[in-house]
């Protein structure tokens, strides 16, 4: 294997840049060509040949500065109006419509019964969060529908899947919708409340409010502290006085003005069921908190390569933290199977907890040994794919072309033997070296290549069926533009906004 180097950039001449680069006109059979003679030239063998594969590359005819062709609007409206989008606009309207006829007092039964529509909102919200159910969801669609059902059937399921946050998202906003009209119309008859039960309920409102704006994309995405600290200990706060409020509201009788101090009163509402519904979804996670240990390797500055015992399924998504409750970090598995020995995570510096990582490297470190799993996880729902990805998005990537031998990998970076080390690089070629990947070093070859091209040819030459793409905000705005209007079917990077 070649010998590893230390390099201060791992993502440099990558999609992210924002400089024209030239783009090399090759197809997806001339690289896997050009990157092994690539690998024998760092071997020591056949220099001379990969000297006059990299003249002849850098032949391009084409000019950096000519213009990209744009998308016609019909097709960036489709690709804008994501199912996360149509689950977020479908829930919110329904709710809106039921909230505008119980406030002009036409639909009745929101108004005798409005905690039900609170907390209905709220526990599907958390639902679509629960790892749990998401691992239970993806289990059911990948052994009921692989591979057999027609290709646009199983394109949907794996839309519905990857866009789950758009209910949750949704739920969440009508439920605080709801919890707003319920304290108005306490307000409104606040004689015949007693003060606790206004108090508690506008505690609640303002606990739920703060909770939502923290988890806005703009906060969550250049925040992470902020959104965690709020989303998290302020939701709980709001699961709190949720509880408060639904007891004191049921226990208070309307029509004597007394306190109602037996409890199955309380417990034969269906409010209090949804509380207690919420409250065990939310706490199911943090059962499996679980401190383990680590073995860090640095190859080199700005990554970090965390190897943790046991083997994991492709497509899910590990959290890790080094406290056991504060600032959970969300990085995709890499593994060669369940029943491998090592399973690893794959960690860019981006921030303070990841530049920790190789300043001060963990021997031990927190983590849910329930895993998410993440959108790569319906793989096996297709016959042949693509899995396209830049930098460090190879953490998400490889472990579905490692563990199925359908599927293809294109990995664009720079330099990417020295700058993630022995471990991955063994891992590819392994598995996958020299027929089922497509390694294009950026900076070898004096920038990025024509990516749709590769994506294009890999797609027909490969027979596939669908391209996951996991990239920087940038690049995976082009390459799904790109495929969109190629006809290709693929998903993106899930931004939540």
């Amino acid at each position: 294997m070649p010998t590893i180097e230390v390099i201060d950039d791992p993502e440099k001449g990558l999609l992210d840049t924002l400089t024209p680069l030239p783009v090399l006109p090759v197809s997806s059979k001339a690289v896997i060509q050009d990157a092994a003679v690539g690998l024998a030239a760092q071997s020591g063998v056949n220099e001379k040949r990969l000297e006059l594969a990299l003249a002849e590359a850098k032949k391009d005819p084409s000019s950096p500065n000519k213009p990209k062709r744009r998308l016609s609007r019909w097709a960036a409206f489709q690709l804008w109006l994501t199912t996360y989008r149509k689950f977020f606009i479908f829930i919110v309207t329904v709710n809106g419509v039921g909230l505008l006829l119980a406030a002009l007092n036409i639909w009745q039964y929101p108004r005798r019964y409005t905690g039900a529509f609170i907390l209905g909102n709220l526990i599907f919200a958390i639902l679509m969060r629960n790892e749990v159910f998401g691992r239970c969801l993806y289990w059911f669609v990948n052994t009921c529908f692989a591979k057999w059902p027609p290709l646009w059937f199983r394109l949907a399921c794996t839309d519905v899947l990857q866009h789950l946050g758009g209910i949750h998202s949704g739920c969440a906003a009508s439920g605080f919708g709801w919890l707003i009209f319920r304290v108005v119309l306490i307000f409104i008859d606040h004689k015949d409340n007693h003060d606790a039960v206004l108090i508690t309920g506008v505690i609640t409102n303002i606990a739920v409010s703060i909770s939502i704006v923290s988890a806005f994309p703009w906060v969550r995405n250049t925040h992470h502290n902020i959104f965690e600290r709020h989303h998290r200990f302020i939701g709980w706060v709001g699961l709190l006085s949720t509880w408060v409020f639904v007891v004191l509201g049921d226990s208070y009788d309307l029509d004597t003005h007394s306190w109602n101090p037996d409890g199955i009163r309380v417990i034969r509402q269906q409010d209090f069921w949804y509380v207690f519904g919420m409250t065990i979804l939310i706490l199911i996670p943090w059962f499996t908190v679980r401190e383990v240990k680590v073995d860090v390797e640095v190859p080199s500055p700005k990554v970090a390569i965390l190897r943790f015992e046991r083997g994991m399924q492709q497509g899910l998504l590990s959290r890790i933290s080094r406290s056991s409750i504060m600032e959970y970090h969300a990085f995709g598995i890499v593994s060669e199977g369940p029943h491998a020995k090592y399973h690893y995570l794959i960690c860019g510096v981006q921030g303070d907890f990841t530049r920790s990582l190789v300043n001060e490297p963990p021997t031990h470190i927190w983590t849910r040994q329930l895993k998410f799993a993440g959108v790569s996880h319906s793989s096996t729902l297709y016959k042949r794919g693509i899995r396209v990805c830049t930098g460090t998005g190879i953490g998400a990537a490889l472990s579905t072309c490692l563990q199925n031998p359908d599927w293809y990998l294109i990995w664009i970076g720079s330099e990417q033997e020295k700058t993630f080390g022995p471990t991955i690089s063994g891992l590819i070629y392994r598995h996958l070296w020299p027929d089922r990947v497509c390694l294009w070093d950026s900076k070898a070859r004096g920038g990025r290549p024509d990516v749709m091209k590769l994506i294009k040819d890999a797609y027909h030459s490969w027979g596939a069926e669908v391209v996951f793409i996991t990239s920087n905000w940038q690049g995976d705005k082009e390459l799904m533009e790109g495929c969109k209007e190629a006809g290709i079917p693929a998903f993106g990077t899930l931004w939540d906004f």
